[in-house]
């Protein structure tokens, strides 16, 4: 009679083993996880693991998902272990130089492909700057959903810009948007204005980010996450800059935090060149998007 231990490790038994394990340590994505990692090591697509529950991995694809699994118990990010991450239906490279893409800043693309599609009509091409591009997931989300749009994709990371080059030309975009390193929009001389400026900029407070998970403080770009003045120096900035940079009616949508939200919002209607300043909120209710249009 066969015991517990003489069980082959199935793909559908490494997966309940490794939820189980994830689960233990603390993730809120546990089976998730365990699919990612069991589907690379498996050179599969995440749905194919459906149709070879029954069937036993090599012994070299247990060996390579073991090890993931020991580092994701650790805390590496699952994005880091696979090399990428899913972002708006596209595949995005990562590594320790950028941000792994969030489904928050979805918000941001969805607004801006929409906005795109409502001034498309006037046949001419339309200029976009997506300001701390990272590993470029909005700048080429846009790009490869609006044929329209000519994209100006700055960070500060000369690494991250490298990354965004790569996925750019993975994702066939790269003939449209010009990658340049600039401290938000100084470097920028041409285009001189856009009708749209996008950005998910740094806006965690140096408090909020000793608090953090150590998943993402251990192993995400600091400079991509803090910024002083409680997360909102930044955010200001770059909407003072925006006020000579945007044409009129063009749209400034930006990702930020619940916790600035409203001061944020405020700060853009004092300027007095903005007009229909709203939030949107994320699928958890939080206020985490800013839409401004110039007057």
């Amino acid at each position: 009679m066969s015991t517990k231990q003489d069980e082959p490790w199935t793909v559908l038994r490494l997966l309940k083993w490794t939820t189980d394990f994830f689960q233990s340590r603390g993730s809120q994505s546990a089976r998730l996880d365990a699919e990612v990692l069991l589907a690379h090591a498996r050179g599969c697509q995440r749905i194919e693991l459906y149709a070879a529950f029954n069937q036993e991995p090599t012994e070299e694809q247990r060996v390579a998902f073991r090890e993931m699994v020991r580092r994701r118990g650790a805390g590496t990010p699952v994005a880091h272990l696979v090399g990428h991450k899913e972002f708006y239906s596209l595949q995005f490279r990562v590594d320790d130089n950028t941000l792994i893409p969030r489904p928050e800043t979805e918000h941001v693309v969805t607004e801006a492909i929409d906005f795109i599609k409502s001034i498309s009509s006037e046949g001419r091409r339309i200029r976009v700057a997506d300001v701390g591009t990272g590993s470029g997931v909005i700048a080429i989300t846009i790009a490869k959903h609006s044929p329209s749009a000519d994209v100006v994709a700055v960070d500060l990371s000369e690494a991250a810009l490298d990354i965004a080059k790569w996925n750019a030309e993975k994702l066939e975009v790269i003939d449209r948007i010009q990658f340049l390193r600039s401290d938000l929009l100084a470097g920028v001389k041409q285009p001189a204005t856009f009708d749209l400026i996008v950005s998910n900029p740094p806006y965690v407070s140096r408090s909020e980010y000793e608090s953090l998970d150590p998943s993402v403080k251990n192993f995400e770009p600091a400079m991509a996450l803090v910024c002083e003045d409680d997360g909102k120096e930044i955010i200001k900035r770059l909407l003072t800059e925006t006020l000579d940079r945007l044409e009129s009616g063009g749209r400034y949508i930006i990702e930020l935090s619940p916790m600035i939200a409203e001061d944020c919002k405020k700060f853009a209607i004092e300027t007095g060149a903005f007009s229909d300043v709203r939030l949107i909120k994320d699928l958890a209710g939080l206020q985490r998007v800013l839409v401004a249009r110039k007057s």
